[in-house]
């Protein structure tokens, strides 16, 4: 299935290349995207495109003859009417009644895996996400970044991608060393054993749960061992929590990668080497072009570091790779990670990272540039981060001091459908305010209630009718009025949604329509009754019809985003 708007649009170019030859139009280069959209007028059709407007200035023509010599050479599919031309220059296409209405069948017939789309068929693609070390709970603020992750992996599923979610983690270095040490420290505690606990050390209370089911399991037998056995042990039981509380909110991962790995095999080395063959890497105690302030800032003792060269590939400054103690900046690393996500074939890479990021990630992108490697089909989802508001007041998270609201308390507190719409209804460039006092209510206030309230009000027109014996067995659909037709119109709108979220990384677009979807249902329920003595039979049985499509429809859209559609509330 290709969404409408492409579809006319491939028709418009059909069209313009037709009066082109035609000698109707002058030959120019067509647009490389057509605009094609949901008129804003729907009395003149349910789709405009301007493209006339555009081409006024190449074709030396005006948009509205050029729109009229368009219009003459277009093709119309079955499912539109006619094309119909308005000042200044717009195409309008009307969709067939008839055919809205055999949507009403489609829908149903395609079922749970309605308007899934051939975009990405025969094509794989990753969605990196969450990525946190193993060293606490999976907190709320990491969780918006796997709540946006799944839902992009959803959408790419619904575009026909073969889609692996994937974790990155790193079990080693200074933050992996004061977790075993932390734990160490709680574990002789529990044992009444002279302890000193590291003064960066981390302070939440999973710390000393770890420790004691360590004394529960092990007795003392560890009371002599080195920091790196309790690093092992809490690694494990960490990781085990992280799977847990990321499944209780639909979020499971194909692959969990070590970065370590990278090191193993010596691919981060190898990837320093390939930049120094390639003229991109020097070293120095300053980079090129420091300020002599920053020069003046630089320790007589310092020792050279390793710096790619990226000022060659557009960046405003070089970026250090290898820092004067000898030990990797995150950019070396996760050039080669990205190197070999790439050499596993995958069209279309999603990293999804924090805005603090932004600067490590268009380093890798040109890292992957200066060996030779296409950074295009590598995309980068940033979000900004999330405080949780309480009675108008904000909470202040730290993992490090033990101040911290998990995955699992947030869940606990209002429920798993309500963490991933809330994160997911935010665009991810902007702040998440999470306001939980809305997030606990159950009324139409809370956008999660009246969404799903949708799907259950469908369901349960259908218990009734099944209690009456009424069936929508060979409903004549032709007595559908105006009402459900506008309904069916944005139904069939999701399609468009799940291209625009793709093209945009934008997977709140999702959050958007669902929520528009039920603000035109709820009214249309209250006006288009089914089971009620004034309804004659025949048009009870064709809007019974119409309903089951909705709560499939619902029902999709609900699962796009990860939720449950409940059947009774």
């Amino acid at each position: 299935m290709n969404p409408i708007p492409n579809q006319l649009a491939a028709l418009i170019r059909e069209a313009l290349v037709r009066a082109q030859a035609a000698g109707e139009l002058p030959a120019f280069d067509l647009p490389e995207s057509i605009p094609v959209q949901r008129s804003a007028k729907p009395e003149l059709g349910d789709y405009a495109s301007p493209v006339a407007m555009q081409l006024a200035k190449p074709a030396r023509q005006a948009p509205l003859a050029i729109a009229q010599k368009i219009a003459a050479h277009l093709v119309p599919p079955d499912y539109v009417t006619g094309v119909e031309v308005a000042a200044p220059g717009f195409l309008n296409f009307r969709l067939d009644p008839a055919w809205l209405l055999a949507q009403v069948e489609a829908i149903i017939a395609a079922g749970e895996d309605v308007f899934t789309l051939d975009l990405g068929a025969g094509q794989t693609a990753q969605v990196e996400c969450v990525s946190a070390n193993p060293t606490g709970p999976i907190t709320v603020g990491r969780t918006r970044g796997g709540v946006i992750g799944s839902a992009m992996a959803n959408i790419l599923t619904a575009l026909g991608y073969t889609v692996q979610m994937e974790y990155y983690f790193n079990n080693a270095g200074r933050q992996m060393e004061m977790l075993g040490r932390s734990v160490q420290a709680r574990y002789l505690e529990a044992l009444g054993l002279p302890f000193e606990f590291p003064e960066a050390g981390y302070q939440g209370d999973y710390i000393g749960d770890i420790a004691r089911d360590l004394v529960t399991q092990r007795g003392d037998a560890l009371k002599d061992a080195e920091w790196t056995a309790f690093k092992d042990e809490a690694e494990r039981a960490i990781f085990a929590w992280i799977e847990r509380s990321l499944a209780r909110v639909s979020m499971k991962f194909d692959r969990f990668f070590n970065e370590n790995s990278l090191y193993e095999s010596g691919a981060v080395w190898q990837i320093l080497e390939q930049l120094e063959q390639g003229g991109y890497v020097y070293r120095a105690v300053n980079r090129e072009g420091a300020s002599d302030e920053e020069i003046a800032k630089t320790p007589a003792d310092a020792k050279d570091a390793v710096w790619f060269r990226s000022t060659l590939l557009g960046d405003e400054e070089d970026r250090v790779l290898v820092k004067s103690s000898g030990e990797p900046t995150y950019a070396l690393p996760d050039i080669a990670y990205h190197v070999d996500k790439l050499d596993r074939g995958y069209s279309f890479l999603v990293n999804v990272l924090g805005t603090d990021h932004i600067i490590e990630a268009q380093t890798v992108a040109r890292g992957l540039q200066a060996i030779g490697r296409d950074p295009r089909p590598v995309h980068v989802l940033l979000h900004q981060f999330v405080t949780l508001f309480e009675g108008g007041e904000a909470r202040k998270m730290s993992t490090r001091r033990g101040e911290y609201v998990t995955l699992d308390e947030l869940v606990d507190d209002v429920g798993a459908d309500v963490v991933r719409y809330f994160i997911l209804a935010r665009s991810p460039n902007s702040h998440l305010e999470f306001d939980l006092d809305l997030a606990r209510q159950q009324a139409n206030e809370n956008p999660v209630y009246y969404i799903q309230n949708a799907h259950v009000r469908c369901a349960g027109i259908f218990r009734q009718a099944a209690d009456q014996g009424l069936t929508d067995d060979g409903a004549d659909l032709s007595l559908l009025g105006a009402p459900e037709h506008t309904f069916l119109r944005k139904m069939l709108e999701l399609p468009e949604v799940l291209v625009q979220a793709y093209d945009e990384l934008a997977p709140h677009k999702v959050a958007f329509y669902a929520l528009d979807l039920a603000r035109q249902f709820h009214p249309l329920y209250e006006e288009v009754r089914v089971l009620h003595s004034e309804v004659p039979a025949d048009v009870a049985k064709a809007r019974l019809r119409f309903y089951r499509a909705a709560q499939i429809v619902f029902k999709r859209v609900l699962t796009l985003m990860g939720m449950s559609a409940p059947e009774i509330m």
